[in-house]
């Protein structure tokens, strides 16, 4: 049975084992110190992702202690173009990145080094990505529109001491530019969204999940949505979560299912009857990484999605045409 944490409490008990459950705002305190696995199995990032009808623009800071990642990647999903991709491999960076301990208070996440420049600034609940990287000049104003989000905080069955401490933030609207050389692309925030994947933990080496996140408007309303499956043990929290008019809405565990191809659609429904939406793809971002004995790949598919969502209050919303992503990740790091 799924478990809200209401109140403030910390990610881990004194053993240094997770406690379970959701939360729709940060109830729980992560503290690096309270981690009792070996400091090389510590994962934390921040990755930012803004979207409007074609392009999307995707930031990552983050680190698995022996090797960590600064990117930057733009592309076009309608025609299928990418048209920036930075990336700065970090080996053994470790603690060295000081990654922040919340994803809504108040802070600076910042690289620069070899005339890189990333910085992810929040504050009063507003964002500022900013980068500088060559030719390229990047900056991203986001504003939340539902002070609601999705907080998990998730056990794995094969070791007591693993844990996903993970933090979703949707429905935030997003302007700005990004510039290289004599090209310039722009994000207005009429319909323009951006999203907030922050993510801390020790896993499995192994490890393999399905994730969907979106916002929109449906009728001129705020929408958004956060789904999974997969990753960790979901008894207690399952990482599903609908928004709407400045509330979240519960969901319980969701099913993902493929076609043959990634290409085909995608079909994805709760087991209460109040989720049913197909992803008919339209772009296939797939990454892969391999250093060391990391060995990760992902597909990540753009397109429209179609059906409908029932909120906690029965109002069942028709979603029509969201763009929006799904994807699948097989990873060993």
């Amino acid at each position: 049975m799924e478990k809200e944490l209401l109140k403030k409490g910390p990610v881990l008990d004194e053993k240094g084992r997770p406690i379970p459950g959701y939360s729709r705002k940060s109830t729980l305190v992560y503290d690096r110190k309270a981690i009792k696995a070996p400091a090389w199995r510590i994962k934390e990032w921040d990755f930012y992702q803004i979207s409007n009808e074609r392009l999307c623009l995707q930031f990552t800071i983050g680190h698995a202690a022996y090797a960590g990642q600064v990117s930057l990647m733009l592309f076009d999903f309608i025609k299928g173009e990418k048209l920036l991709d930075l990336n700065k491999i970090l080996v053994l960076p470790f603690g060295s990145l000081h990654m922040p301990t919340d994803a809504e208070k108040d802070n600076t996440l910042s690289y620069e080094k070899g005339g890189v420049l990333m910085r992810f600034q929040t504050k009063n609940q507003k964002r500022v990505l900013t980068c500088r990287w060559g030719n390229v000049e990047v900056k991203i104003r986001l504003e939340r529109q539902n002070p609601n989000s999705l907080v998990i905080n998730l056990p794995f069955d094969e070791y007591a001491r693993a844990f996903y401490y993970n933090h979703k933030i949707n429905c935030m609207t997003a302007e700005g530019y990004v510039k290289s050389g004599d090209r310039e692309w722009r994000f207005d925030r009429k319909n323009s969204f951006g999203i907030l994947d922050w993510g801390r933990g020790v896993w499995p080496f192994h490890n393999e999940w399905y994730w969907s996140n979106g916002s929109g408007r449906l009728d001129g309303e705020m929408f958004g949505f956060n789904l999974g499956c997969g990753f960790g043990n979901t008894d207690t929290a399952s990482e599903n979560m609908l928004f709407y008019k400045g509330k979240a809405h519960k969901l319980g565990k969701v099913d993902f299912r493929l076609g043959d191809k990634y290409m085909d659609p995608w079909h994805l429904t709760d087991r209460e009857g109040r989720l049913d939406l197909t992803l008919t793809p339209c772009y296939d971002r797939t990454t892969s990484i391999k250093l060391l004995w990391v060995n990760n790949c992902c597909h990540q598919m753009f397109g429209k999605f179609t059906g409908k969502a029932v909120l906690d209050d029965g109002t069942c919303l028709e979603v029509k045409d969201v763009i929006s992503f799904a994807e699948h990740a097989v990873n060993n790091w």
